[in-house]
């Protein structure tokens, strides 16, 4: 009798064990983060001197009207932007507030991982998306994400990936 409990009762534990572990280890369709509002680049953070999370301000302030986005657990990400230019106000040359000088975005998605049992950063980027001179652009890609992807953080960048807008405020 207590050998039929016993083998009950692993036979359970398996059923329950099982499909966590097939859960844990698929990719979700779940949402990771989603946003509804970014910040653009402002000084300090232009250039190389202050990168957030290794990835490296654009070099002028720019503003934004409008984003939004959601990223799920299987990298499917999108992203809109609306109005993403250069700032009105020095020190962008006078010619070129209010342009977006940049044919194309991409997004970044910078997590905090484990590499090699140390903590890192890995930055996964997506393809690049058209922008407008408006500076309207829909980035919509499927990105490889890092395994724990821990305090996800998305930029705008420039194909070469200077960011021009965070999610934050």
């Amino acid at each position: 009798m207590n050998r039929n409990v016993l083998v009950a009762t692993a036979v359970l534990g398996l059923g329950v064990l099982v499909p966590a572990t097939a859960t844990a280890s698929s990719p979700s369709r779940e949402t990771v983060t989603d946003f509804r509002v970014m910040a653009p680049v402002t000084e300090p953070f232009t250039g190389a001197a202050n990168p957030i999370n290794e990835v490296p301000g654009g070099g002028l302030p720019w503003q934004i009207e409008d984003a939004n986005g959601e990223l799920d657990g299987a990298g499917r990400i999108e992203v809109k932007v609306e109005g993403l230019v250069l700032a009105r106000h020095a020190p962008v040359p006078p010619d070129r507030q209010g342009v977006n000088p940049i044919p194309a975005f991409k997004a970044i998605v910078s997590c905090r991982t484990v590499t090699d049992g140390a903590a890192a950063t890995a930055n996964v980027s997506t393809a690049t998306a058209p922008a407008t001179p408006t500076g309207n652009a829909r980035i919509e890609d499927r990105i490889a994400l890092p395994t724990p992807c821990f305090a996800p953080v998305i930029f705008v960048t420039s194909p070469e990936g200077s960011w021009f807008a965070t999610t934050g405020r």
